[in-house]
């Protein structure tokens, strides 16, 4: 058995599904047919029984059983024909007719094409026929023949006046061949072996040209992935029918879905790399450009100004402090969502701001950075989240005017930064966030163009949102807004 599921496995589904469909209906016609075969079996022998009752049910004059009994002193053991026997009692040539004793003695009519062999309920009707019971049973004649018997208790008839009386110690057999019937029986079971042999056929057929209907879509999609597979081409799609719904639509519509995601997810990795490529040759050809004149004033021996020497290190510190930052901002896009959610935690975002305001203030020691921070808890990846908010004070504190102010407010998960800067055009506000995207009265700035989509990212993973605007009177607002944490840490915790 274990042999026969192994092997069904390995066949290909539309095989298994023809096997399937085709033992399924086989097995359903197997149950209709033997039914119909008991059932038509059932029919003819109760035809056959009721023919016996009819024919037995009319009493036989008294002088012929009589004669009958005289003349056939024949025990079981004995085998007799109709020769044997004397005194017809019934007219017709096609019953067997024979009477048989309490000690089974049988006398066969004249009229019976042969002798019948008797049995135990045959003795036990001539042994007590006031009881009137009768019996029906298949059994053979003399020669071996199949025929149908009725023993019954013998009704004789005594003469004109006189009404039918069972006779004591004798009970009638009657049978009919069972030849016709078996024959019968036996051309039904032919036709229906042979129809159920071509309704197994047909149903093998039928299942494996539905079978490959049905599968005919998971073919288009296997083919689908294999060409992907060869050519890396994510723009194939399957054709899908708006209105299907079953599970291979599913399916191909799964599998469209996951191509358009990953052809998306393949041209914003190239994209990445092209921007990212484009904005290392920037620091990268200034480094080189410095490093290349420090080299020559040591080989030649011509000394650079202190001043200038100073000027070219100070500029290969900020372009590596430039190319850190923004292999960092690269590390930290690269990042998967399954790595992010391995550290999320409930944060005290109030905290979390705080830290962020102390770096702020490092940085612009000249600006006036003012703070209202309320309690508030969100479900994010600390470090991140700070980095986030870090990113957005450094462009309050990039673009604001020495000596100006920077207001921040955190209350019920908005919080707010809003500088006194130039402010952002309206033209380019729907383009802060993308990636490498800097403005072009920025761009003389250090940075990477990477800060805003991180925050971005970073709030979006929290399940907030965020915003530029500008504010009235001129400068920036940035609102980042956050959902609050079902509960809050117990070391944090008021």
């Amino acid at each position: 058995m274990n042999r026969l599921t192994a092997r069904l496995r390995t066949l290909p589904i539309r095989a298994r599904l023809s096997m399937l469909v085709a033992a399924a209906v086989a097995f359903a016609v197997a149950a209709v047919s033997v039914t119909c075969w008991f059932i038509v079996q059932g029919k003819l022998y109760d035809q056959l029984d009721a023919d016996l009752k009819k024919s037995a049910q009319h009493p036989v004059p008294i002088s012929n059983v009589v004669d009958l009994l005289e003349a056939c002193p024949q025990k079981p053991a004995a085998t007799t024909n109709s020769d044997s026997g004397s005194g017809g009692l019934r007219p017709r040539d096609s019953y067997y007719t024979q009477l048989v004793k309490a000690d089974g003695t049988f006398c066969v009519s004249s009229d019976s094409p042969a002798a019948m062999k008797t049995a135990a309920s045959d003795k036990a009707v001539a042994k007590n026929p006031a009881s009137g019971k009768g019996y029906y049973r298949n059994g053979v004649d003399a020669s071996g023949n199949d025929v149908r018997v009725l023993t019954i208790p013998l009704l004789v008839n005594q003469g004109i006046g006189s009404g039918p009386r069972i006779y004591p110690g004798v009970a009638l057999m009657s049978a009919v061949p069972l030849k016709n019937t078996q024959k019968t029986l036996s051309d039904l079971a032919l036709l229906l072996l042979l129809v159920s042999g071509i309704g197994v056929l047909g149903a093998g057929a039928a299942g494996l040209a539905v079978a490959r209907a049905g599968l005919r879509p998971v073919d288009k999609l296997t083919e689908a992935v294999e060409h992907v597979a060869r050519t890396e081409d994510l723009s194939v799609r399957i054709p899908v029918e708006e209105e299907s719904d079953d599970e291979i639509a599913r399916l191909s519509r799964s599998f469209n879905s996951m191509t358009s995601s990953l052809a998306s997810s393949r041209e914003l990795q190239q994209q990445l790399i092209a921007d990212a490529g484009h904005e290392l040759r920037t620091p990268l050809t200034s480094l080189r450009t410095n490093i290349e004149l420090l080299t020559r004033s040591e080989e030649t021996g011509r000394p650079i100004p202190p001043a200038d020497r100073k000027a070219l290190l100070a500029s290969v510190k900020a372009q590596m402090t430039e190319l850190a930052s923004l292999i960092g901002d690269l590390q930290e896009l690269s990042r998967s969502e399954g790595q992010r959610g391995e550290r999320v935690q409930i944060v005290a975002l109030q905290d979390t701001v705080e830290a962020a305001l102390r770096r702020a203030r490092l940085r612009g020691p000249e600006l006036t950075i003012t703070a209202d921070v309320q309690p508030w808890f969100v479900r994010a990846e600390p470090s991140a989240l700070e980095r986030a908010i870090v990113n957005i004070l450094d462009n309050a504190v990039k673009f604001s005017p020495e000596g100006g102010k920077i207001e921040v407010a955190l209350e019920r998960g908005v919080l707010t930064v809003r500088d006194h800067g130039p402010g952002i055009a309206e033209d380019e506000l729907p383009h802060v966030f993308d990636r490498f995207w800097r403005s072009p009265s920025a761009r003389a700035l250090p940075g990477s163009g990477l800060g805003l989509s991180i925050v971005a990212r970073t709030v979006q993973q929290a399940g907030g949102d965020v915003t530029l605007a500008r504010a009235n009177g001129g400068g920036t607002l940035a609102t980042v807004r956050l959902p609050g944490a079902p509960t809050a840490p117990p070391e944090s915790a008021p």
